[in-house]
């Protein structure tokens, strides 16, 4: 079981390396190009379960809605707006607009 979720955790992290600069995508969408439909909470499991200094770009994952899930004020909200905004996505009230920023493979 464990080797399973290792795996998915793997494909998960493969679709979030790829989404390029300047771009973001949804974890419903990253669940759907890493061939798990439906499954967008798996998704974020897995970036919860990245490894300490790890490159993959959890960052530039939103909500469905085009909004930061990570609690408001807190310093996770604080680092992916930060980061974001290096990259050039604007972030306006903790929203990002999915129609100009969004990525599909």
């Amino acid at each position: 079981m464990a080797s399973n979720r290792t795996e998915l955790n793997q494909r998960i992290w493969q679709v979030v390396t790829s989404i390029p600069e300047g771009k973001v995508s949804t974890y419903g969408d990253i669940a759907r190009f890493a061939g798990l439909p439906g499954a967008a909470r798996r998704v974020g499991y897995a970036l919860r379960q990245l490894p300490e200094g790890s490159k993959v770009p959890w960052h530039r994952v939103i909500n469905a809605q085009g909004c930061i899930s990570l609690p408001a004020g807190s310093e996770g909200e604080y680092t992916q707006r930060e980061r974001l905004e290096a990259e050039g996505v604007r972030v306006c009230g903790g929203k990002v607009a999915l129609r100009e920023f969004g990525w599909q493979p």
